[in-house]
């Protein structure tokens, strides 16, 4: 037998039909509320004027679903080569040299890596 599962925004206010989350962050807090379109309206028009007078500092205009992260490149020299961190990890365990297996490596060490390379 086949299942279908509904879900129904509940307005955070007035507990009628909400269409929309609204995220929004104050004093470094981030917060979702359900709203209808009317009050999904009136949270943005009370927000205009300090929202007009603002630097934004990052995220995106609208909503939509988060899109999957890119893949970071390797880790580069000050001379700009490309280097495998974990050559770099097993290159300095074997050279007497305390490294975590995550995390930054030192200047130290990876000074001595391209030394040795």
């Amino acid at each position: 037998m086949a299942q279908k599962v509904q879900v129904l925004l509940v307005d955070d206010i007035d507990d009628g039909e909400a269409t929309e989350t609204v995220t929004f962050s104050l004093d470094g807090v981030n917060y979702e509320i359900d709203l209808s379109d009317e009050h999904a309206a009136a949270l943005r028009e009370a927000f205009a004027p300090w929202v007009g007078h603002a630097r934004r500092v990052g995220g995106r205009a609208g909503s939509g679903r988060k899109a999957a992260a890119a893949p970071r490149p390797a880790a580069k020299s000050a001379g700009g080569s490309e280097r495998d961190t974990g050559e770099v990890r097993t290159w300095a365990r074997e050279n007497g040299y305390t490294v975590s297996d995550r995390g930054r490596i030192s200047a130290e060490v990876l000074q001595a890596f391209d030394a040795a390379h």
